[in-house]
C-alpha cells in the first residue's frame, strides 16, 4: 500500500476515534441532555471538567446579582441546595446563586482576574483559589448573594450541611453531608487559611 494511502487510513481512523471520544465525553458531561447516574462508591469522572454556567437571570431580591443554575454540581449537592433554598422559602427569605460550579478553566479566569485585580499572586489568593484547590471546581461551593440572605445561611445551613467556609467571604458556602451531624467546622480567616 502506498505511504500516502496509509496516512490517510490513519488519519480517518483517528479522526473516527476522536469523534468517539468526544461522544462519550458529551454524554459523560450530559452535554447532550442525558443524564449520568452516580455509581455509589465511584467519582463522578471529570467532574472538574464541567463547566458551571457564566451567568443566570437577575437575582429576584437584588438586580445587582444573578441566580445561576445549580448544573455541574454532584447531585447530592444539588439536592442539598433544592432543600435549602426550600427552608430558606418557607421563612420568606431568596436565595440567589451568584456563583456556583465552575470548571478548572473558568476557576483559572477568576484567579487570573484576581491577580489582575490585587497585582500580585499572593494578595490574589486571599481571594481565590486556583483551579487545584477551588470548591467550586469540585462541584460543592456556592457563593450566596444577597448578603442578608448568605447571613441567612449562616444562621440555618448548618442544619442541611452547608456551613460558611472563610471569615473574608461572607458569601462563600460550601456542602458536606457531615456537617449536618458534626456542625461547622471552625471559619478559615481566608481561602487560603491566611
Amino acid at each position: 500500500m502506498p505511504t500516502t494511502m496509509m496516512t490517510s487510513r490513519r488519519t480517518v481512523i483517528s479522526v473516527f476515534v476522536a469523534l468517539g471520544l468526544v461522544g462519550v465525553a458529551m454524554v459523560a458531561l450530559g452535554a447532550t441532555g442525558v443524564a449520568v447516574k452516580p455509581i455509589a462508591g465511584k467519582a463522578l469522572a471529570v467532574l472538574e471538567e464541567v463547566p458551571g454556567p457564566d451567568t443566570g437571570p437577575t437575582c429576584a431580591v437584588d438586580k445587582r446579582y444573578v441566580d445561576e443554575e445549580t448544573f455541574g454540581m454532584r447531585p447530592d449537592v444539588i439536592d442539598a441546595w433544592n432543600a435549602l433554598r426550600a427552608k430558606a422559602k418557607a421563612q420568606n427569605v431568596t436565595l440567589c446563586v451568584n456563583d456556583g460550579k465552575r470548571s478548572r478553566g473558568q476557576q483559572q479566569r477568576e484567579f487570573d482576574k484576581a491577580v489582575e485585580r490585587f497585582g500580585s499572586v499572593e494578595q490574589a489568593k486571599k481571594w481565590a483559589l486556583q483551579p487545584e484547590t477551588s470548591m467550586h471546581v469540585k462541584g460543592i461551593a456556592v457563593d450566596i448573594q444577597p448578603l442578608n440572605s448568605a447571613s441567612w445561611v449562616d444562621k440555618n445551613g448548618g442544619a442541611l450541611g452547608w456551613c460558611r467556609r472563610y471569615d473574608n467571604e461572607k458569601w462563600h458556602f460550601e456542602y458536606d453531608q457531615a456537617y449536618v451531624t458534626g456542625g461547622c467546622p471552625a471559619l478559615l480567616p481566608s481561602a487560603t487559611g491566611n
